[in-house]
């Protein structure tokens, strides 16, 4: 089997090709264990400058089938494994530096790998990026953190 790296470049690139000139784009291609199984993700993405804010099912469908025909053809993963194709959700995560410009002015969660002023997880508007630390605008204040310190960071859905 081919290292996990070369498969989520493969797959990366098989399914840009096919969605070039489709108002799509690949957020996040993920190839892992998950429980006994093993987990082929693929989560989609509308550009910044679409008119489309959401990626539609029908896109996902699309993408699956094509990946389902194509991986079976192509034969670069052994044994089983499950394939999900989704958007990021309301709650998307933030993973690219052009995600910070993107979403400035979002509410966002904020959770660290460990506690920064006793608290291991932040609530705020997103300022952005600024010399490589998240910044955050909290009812506190603002808070910046070293992007490596931040285990994850998502938009947050309020209702």
């Amino acid at each position: 089997m081919a290292k996990r790296e070369q498969i989520v470049s493969q797959i990366t690139e098989l399914v840009e090709s096919h969605i070039d000139g489709k108002d799509l784009e690949v957020y996040l291609v993920e190839y892992k264990k998950a429980g006994p199984a093993w987990k082929l993700r693929v989560v989609l993405d509308k550009p910044e400058d679409s008119e489309d804010r959401y990626v539609s099912i029908e896109e996902c469908e699309d993408v699956a089938r094509y990946l389902g025909d194509s991986l079976d053809d192509l034969d670069i993963i052994d044994g089983r494994y499950d394939l999900e194709v989704e958007s990021p959700g309301l709650d998307r995560e933030l993973l690219k530096d052009r995600d910070f410009t993107r979403f400035a002015g979002e509410l966002v969660e904020v959770k660290l790998y460990k506690a920064s002023n006793g608290k291991k997880q932040f609530q705020g508007t997103l300022r952005g990026l600024e010399d490589g630390r998240i910044v955050i605008d909290t009812d506190d204040g603002q808070e910046s953190f070293d992007r490596k310190d931040v285990s994850k960071i998502n938009l947050a859905v309020v209702f």
